[in-house]
């Protein structure tokens, strides 16, 4: 009996010895993977952007920017030009089958001689609107414009200015028969203050051009101020969601603010939404039909996406590079058309970028 029990004990003890060996062998395993498991969430799979069109861009489109989905289900596409003056700033359209159609050449400035194009925006009658930001042409304040190219059945046939007196000009949305303005720099000390402007589309005409004022003006529904003090850059990328709400980039926090505004288009309410988390800054913005945000982190030279919860994740990202292979090169816009991602490359000089003589835009597969 003695001999049993010792036996049956030391049975206990070898399972015990087993299991505490099988229970090692698990956690070294999936304990491992458990941890790729957890870095892979935080850092995520990056991308592997491609060049567009499967070559550069010739000199004549240099400087890419601003981008909108047209019910044609075409990509139209701001081209500013900012490096090349030879050549006149313009909107394209990028076909479904990617090839690329001259719109318009856009209208100069009279005090310049050139147009400045960033955001576009097509508006509820149907008609084109860009941002006409000539702080890139000139040091004088106050001199950028709201352009109307209107259009008939696919075609352009005037470009118009209905808004004067922006300082810098850029992100613009529309939603229902209002268009809305992000204002870069109002121009009124520090910290540095931006700001969102709200237009009705019935006051937008070529015969009497709205004149916006700055601080103080009533279509001034938001101010917001930058703290960052290395890149003194304001109100960016704007868009809205399926709901109706507003999203502004604050680029120098490298930010995204949520507005909640009723329904005469007057601001609630503001929120951060999103900062940081691997982002450097946030210039360009659209959303997508299923509300993704898609921001373009030009001084990060990255893609973002940040889900309608607020998750950001970095898409695509790389070092400094001129874009020749399809790398990013200082992006500054970005927009989702089925599983891709279409992606200008602004190229400027400004912060870690040196702009150079290669100009493209990028792709990314989703």
């Amino acid at each position: 009996m003695k001999r049993n029990t010792r036996i049956i004990k030391n049975l206990f003890v070898d399972l015990s010895k087993a299991i505490k060996m099988r229970k090692k062998t698990f956690t070294a395993i999936f304990g491992g993977l458990a941890i790729s498991l957890i870095l892979t969430q935080c850092t995520g799979n990056l991308l592997r952007p491609e060049l567009a069109f499967n070559k550069a861009l010739p000199d004549k489109y240099s400087c890419p920017d601003g981008m909108t989905l047209g019910k044609d289900h075409c990509i139209y596409l701001s081209m500013n030009n900012a490096n090349n003056k030879n050549y006149p700033s313009k909107i394209l359209r990028i076909t479904e089958e990617d090839k690329i159609e001259e719109i318009i050449d856009l209208l100069p400035h009279p005090g310049t001689g050139v147009a400045s194009p960033l955001g576009i925006t097509f508006a509820s009658d149907g008609n084109i609107y860009v941002s006409d930001n000539q702080s890139f042409a000139t040091s004088e304040p106050n001199m950028s414009r709201l352009l109307k190219v209107s259009m008939e059945d696919g075609s352009a046939t005037k470009c118009e200015v209905v808004a004067t007196g922006f300082n810098m000009a850029n992100g613009i949305t529309t939603h229902g028969n209002r268009i809305y303005v992000a204002e870069t720099n109002l121009n009124a000390g520090e910290p540095l203050k931006s700001g969102v402007y709200r237009f009705e589309l019935s006051e937008l005409s070529a015969e009497n051009p709205v004149q916006v004022t700055g601080i103080g003006d009533p279509r001034l529904i938001a101010i917001l101020e930058t703290k960052s003090t290395e890149y003194q850059v304001g109100a960016n990328g704007l868009a809205f969601n399926s709901k109706g709400e507003l999203y502004v980039c604050n680029f120098g926090d490298a930010e995204v603010l949520k507005l909640l505004l009723d329904p005469e288009g007057n601001l609630i309410s503001s929120e951060v939404f999103a900062s940081g988390n691997g982002m450097l800054s946030t210039d360009g913005m659209q959303i997508d039909k299923d509300d993704n945000l898609w921001i373009a982190d030009f001084i990060g030279n990255a893609i973002v996406q940040i889900s309608p919860e607020g998750k950001v994740r970095i898409v695509a990202k790389n070092g400094q590079s001129d874009g020749r292979n399809g790398e990013l090169d200082a992006p500054s816009e970005c927009i989702r058309r089925g599983n891709r991602i279409y992606v200008s490359n602004i190229d400027l000089s400004f912060g870690p970028n040196e702009s150079d003589s290669i100009h493209t835009m990028s792709i990314i597969e989703l």
